[in-house]
């Protein structure tokens, strides 16, 4: 049973967070290089601005951050669970290869099927998902000793060696592509959000809505798994099934964001760290939290990004700039 107090506790946290979500989407969506007054935000959305106000919210602000908030949430949450099936702090998409896997499946998509532009919007996040699900098995099936059964430490490396193997694999794919297509695959690898148009949220929607909600009913699996084998086990539950379909569903969360917001790292890391210290680790309770911290985070990393500089630097990369150091921590701390 978990504690009246504590519950309590992330209902003010999951409050606050949707406060900070709305008064950084309000910001975003008034600053940038074609700015609309704060004043002029809230009569724009009831029909009575400008044209110029009208396309700015609409068909450029509007779309972006609703895809940077699905898009972080996605990643965060894809985070946790491969942070709860691998036992281990460290694991995240992007550091693991999942990223790098769906981003060369992209890339070939991209580069050589002839696909027309309203079905492009809609096949990439499953080309992306059949790249990350292929790059996962061979990790999975690597990480996995005879006799020892699954190695958490040994999945973080794997996965690391993959992402560096699959990046340079990428760079020579795109050596001989045409000069606009190598700049969209350099965006996407510096993590430029560039699927920010209504159509790309219609794509990634239904995904975002259906396996978060379902990773929030498999909390108590994510719990069991957590513990160590042995335990689980003796509760009753089939610790290979429960991660296949766990994996899968992070799997599929980390590859559609990424197939639309290029290749970001670090949200999956800090969210769910971030969220058991303020609500502890289980699963029913930092869940929640997560998604809306991943959210929050992406969200400020693309305004700050967009933002603090003449030319634009990549929310991927922004991103990097405050994960990075907190990565370094905990290796520092867990050796």
């Amino acid at each position: 049973m978990i504690h009246p107090t504590i519950i309590r506790k992330q209902r003010i946290m999951i409050a606050l967070l949707l406060l900070s979500m709305i008064v950084l989407a309000i910001i975003t969506m008034g600053v940038g290089y074609s700015s609309v007054s704060f004043d002029r935000i809230l009569p724009t959305f009831f029909g009575q601005g400008t044209f110029k106000e009208h396309f700015v919210l609409f068909e450029v602000r509007l779309p972006r951050i609703l895809i940077t908030i699905l898009a972080g949430m996605g990643l965060a949450i894809s985070g946790a669970i491969l942070q709860g099936i691998t036992r281990n702090d460290l694991a995240d998409p992007g550091i693991i290869g999942i990223n790098a896997g769906a981003g060369l499946a992209v890339a070939v998509c991209f580069l050589f099927l002839p696909l027309e532009p309203g079905n492009f919007v809609f096949l990439i996040p499953i080309f992306g998902f059949l790249g990350a699900f292929i790059t996962s098995i061979l990790i999975y099936v690597l990480s996995y000793k005879k006799g020892r059964g699954f190695q958490p430490i040994r999945l973080v490396l794997i996965g690391i060696a993959f992402s560096m193997a699959l990046s340079g694999a990428m760079i020579i794919i795109i050596s001989g592509a045409e000069h606009a297509k190598v700049d969209f695959i350099a965006q996407w690898l510096a993590g430029n959000i560039w699927g920010t148009d209504w159509p790309f949220i219609v794509a990634l929607l239904p995904w975002i809505i259906i396996l978060i909600p379902w990773t929030f009913f498999k909390a108590n699996q994510l719990n069991l798994l957590s513990l160590n084998e042995p335990v689980a086990i003796g509760v009753g539950i089939s610790i290979e099934k429960q991660r296949f379909i766990l994996l899968i569903i992070a799997i599929a969360l980390a590859a559609t964001t990424v197939s639309v917001t290029g290749g970001i790292a670090f949200i999956g890391l800090l969210a769910p760290h971030i969220a058991k210290a303020l609500v502890g680790p289980r699963a029913q309770l930092y869940l929640p939290i997560t998604a809306l911290l991943g959210g929050v985070l992406l969200l400020l990393a693309d305004t700050i990004g967009r933002n603090i500089m003449d030319t634009m630097i990549p929310a991927g990369i922004m991103t990097a700039i405050i994960g990075a150091p907190y990565f370094i921590y905990l290796l520092i701390k867990r050796a």
